[in-house]
């Protein structure tokens, strides 16, 4: 849970560059991976996260520093937008880092609006996470923080054919496992379709099935839900051999289980 201060900070941050990046569309792909990779360093050095984050360091100081690390290698933009995160208060140093991640993201997206292929990474990492539901060792090897991380990547991109993702989801997703950041991978992967849904302005739906939905169920949930919730909704669709029939529905913390291995679990409990 980050501080209010950290939130309030990373809020800021945000809806300040927003339209800058929005503005800089198909170039904001360089941004991303130049905030991606400062994130990394953040990372690794904590001493550098506590300098950036020291509330006793003059901003200017703090500025100089990042400008000393990345020198002429990055976007101006990218120095911009670093120089604004350091000269803020964070809550804990950590936050920091986690902002600049989420920072880098924006940056993608708003990279996907331009070339208008955000639903479609959408659904292509919705498609990578079910086909790992039952790959449990491809699983753990993709969270395992003592693999090399480029070996991680490596097996990753066995899973699927590269040439038919969208170049932006296949970015999203090895970077989602060659900078892990204490996370699980598939918890990672839903994070980032949760992520496009919010830079959308809509609420994700989870719908787990045993085999695919059809477009017009997934269209009738869409509507339903819509109407439900008053707002736009994105369908992210999972399927799970393992629930063997019926539908699981999850947005937020509401679950709506009604798949035949939940049915068959209530039965025991009452047997019991």
């Amino acid at each position: 849970m980050r501080g209010e201060t950290s939130l309030t900070s990373e809020k800021a941050v945000r809806d300040k560059f927003a339209p800058v990046l929005k503005q800089k569309g198909e170039g904001c792909g360089e941004i991303a991976r130049d905030l991606f990779g400062f994130t990394q360093i953040l990372d690794s050095t904590k001493k550098l996260e506590r300098a950036l984050t020291d509330p006793s360091r003059p901003a200017q100081d703090k500025i100089t520093l990042v400008r000393n690390i990345v020198g002429n290698a990055v976007d101006p933009l990218t120095i911009e937008i670093l120089s604004d995160v350091v000269s803020r208060r964070w809550s804990r140093v950590p936050h920091i880092a986690n902002a600049t991640e989420d920072l880098a993201i924006d940056a993608l997206l708003y990279q996907a609006d331009a070339r208008g292929c955000t639903g479609k990474v959408a659904v292509e990492l919705a498609e990578i996470r079910s086909a790992l539901l039952n790959l449990s060792v491809l699983r753990s090897e993709l969270s395992d923080p003592q693999m090399d991380p480029e070996r991680r990547v490596r097996l990753l991109d066995q899973l699927f054919d590269k040439d038919t993702l969208d170049p932006i989801t296949l970015y999203l997703a090895e970077q989602a496992t060659r900078n892990l950041r204490n996370r699980r991978y598939l918890y990672t992967i839903q994070w980032l379709i949760d992520k496009i849904s919010e830079h959308c302005g809509e609420t994700v739906v989870t719908v787990t099935t045993a085999v695919p939905m059809s477009i017009e169920q997934i269209k009738r949930i869409i509507e339903i839900y819509s109407k439900k919730l008053n707002r736009p909704v994105h369908v992210n669709a999972v399927v799970d051999p393992s629930v063997i029939g019926g539908m699981r529905l999850q947005y937020g913390a509401e679950v709506i289980d009604h798949t035949v291995v939940a049915k068959l679990h209530n039965l025991q409990r009452t047997m019991a």
